[in-house]
């Protein structure tokens, strides 16, 4: 799925009376800030037109980044600049703040005048700000320290990429098609997740997926072969037209999602069989619709399948599954689903089986298996607890180098927990963390943090 640049407004702050005892320092400071810009990733567009001097200038920048809907402001102290001033601009502002408590110089020189203490002094400025924001009750994320260093340049990177992620789930929208009965976790309350997170779920019946699929032409699917056969190993067992049909699922589904402007969706399976015109499980469907982008989650978790859609969005790569067994030499947790996952996390070339499986009396579906590349991980259940209430449970930790389970016909992981799997295990069980997960790939906690503080929602480490 396309991702958009983040777009980011500079509210840069400074003190109107200091233009008349420095002259030029409105411009000087001006410059400073298109240094900074300049310095930080091209992933990220800023929009700085021009300082603010006064509050005035704050009210009416805040103002236009609302109107041209970017995703998050970065305000900088440029000097010292009343924190009353900003307050009712911010009352009027819906896009997420950060603050930056960074300054030109690094070091006090003996040759430094006024002029330098002056254009230095953001600390006391950032502090003012900051404690009318919070008494205001404003939210904001905050950072002090380098402005040459790298940890300034994640702390931007993570802002923006929270922030924009912040902006796309106000209008998510997450396809749903049955749920298995008596699965209790899955269960939330749909106004409350819209009300407080922002995505939409919307139900739909199995018929509408298969009108799509019907519809799929003779030269579609040719295409779409032919493409699994530069991305998969192809089992040479797999009949033809069984081949043919998992892509006529696939691309029927990938067009219910384009048609409806879907971010992901979850099917439950047994509504397949029902319908009585699926001759298989759409395994392969949602293995390439993840590695695409869309969020999804099996047996009707619209919850699971919206933390997919929010996680490509936030840190990219991820993929769905659960957790099936403890593993104590390997000290690890066994991931599998049953024939489901984002075949783009494969350490090499997936192999497209010929899988003898035939839940719901349907026939052989092609199944992708393979196993991610190792690396660092991290798992996540994003629980409902009551009300407007959510939590995020994350689970650091690193996916081994382990392909040794010849017989598993699914992709499959082994996940090591930094904390130990028995200690990981029962506070899974404490926190009411879910049986469907999602696992997001590399180092994305420091993001996740600010994605819940934008939500207003606990994150939790396990």
């Amino acid at each position: 799925m396309k991702q958009n640049k983040p777009k980011i407004g500079v509210l840069g702050l400074l003190l109107e009376a200091y233009e008349p005892i420095f002259p030029g320092i409105t411009d000087a400071q001006h410059n400073y800030v298109e240094e900074v810009i300049t310095a930080l990733p091209s992933s990220i567009e800023f929009v700085f037109p021009k300082i603010a001097v006064n509050r005035n200038d704050i009210e009416e920048l805040t103002a236009l980044y609302n109107t041209k809907q970017l995703d998050g402001i970065l305000i900088l102290l440029l000097s010292y600049s009343p924190g009353q001033y900003l307050i009712h601009a911010m009352q009027q502002n819906h896009l997420p703040l950060a603050m930056a408590l960074i300054q030109p110089d690094q070091t006090a020189l003996p040759s430094f005048g006024e002029w330098e203490y002056t254009i230095n002094q953001g600390i006391h400025g950032s502090q003012d700000n900051a404690n009318c924001l919070r008494r205001a009750g404003i939210p904001c994320l905050y950072f002090a320290g380098d402005r040459t260093t790298k940890r300034f340049t994640d702390f931007v990177t993570d802002f923006s990429a929270a922030a924009a992620t912040y902006s796309a789930m106000r209008s998510m929208k997450i396809g749903i098609i049955g749920k298995l009965p008596g699965m209790g976790d899955v269960i939330t309350d749909d106004m409350a997740f819209y009300r407080t997170l922002g995505p939409e779920f919307i139900y739909d019946s199995i018929g509408t997926v298969q009108k799509e699929c019907a519809l799929i032409t003779a030269e579609e699917i040719a295409a779409a072969v032919d493409e699994d056969r530069r991305l998969f190993d192809i089992d040479k067992t797999m009949p033809k037209e069984v081949h043919e049909t998992a892509a006529r699922y696939y691309l029927g589904i990938k067009h219910y999602l384009e048609k409806n402007n879907y971010d992901g969706y979850t099917l439950h399976f047994d509504e397949c069989g029902a319908d009585g015109r699926f001759s298989q499980l759409p395994f392969l469907a949602a293995s390439h619709l993840m590695a695409e982008g869309y969020g999804y989650a099996a047996e009707g978790d619209a919850t699971t399948a919206a933390l997919g859609a929010v996680m490509q969005r936030l840190c990219g790569l991820f993929t769905f599954s659960e957790m099936y067994m403890m593993d104590f030499a390997r000290q690890s947790i066994l991931f599998c689903h049953a024939g489901e996952g984002n075949w783009k996390t494969a350490s090499k070339k997936p192999y497209l089986m010929n899988r003898v499986f035939n839940e719901g009396g349907l026939s052989n579906p092609p199944t992708p298996i393979f196993t991610p590349a190792p690396g660092r991980a991290c798992v996540l259940s994003l629980v409902h607890e009551s009300a407007d209430s959510f939590k995020l449970l994350a689970v650091p930790g690193s996916i081994l180098p382990d392909d040794s389970l010849a017989a598993c016909d699914m992709p499959y992981l082994f996940f090591s927990p930094d904390s130990g799997i028995e200690a990981m295990a029962t506070r899974w069980l404490e926190e009411g963390g879910t049986h469907h997960e999602v696992i997001i790939f590399g180092e994305h906690m420091s993001r996740l943090l600010m994605l819940c503080k934008l939500c207003h929602i606990t994150l939790v480490q396990l």
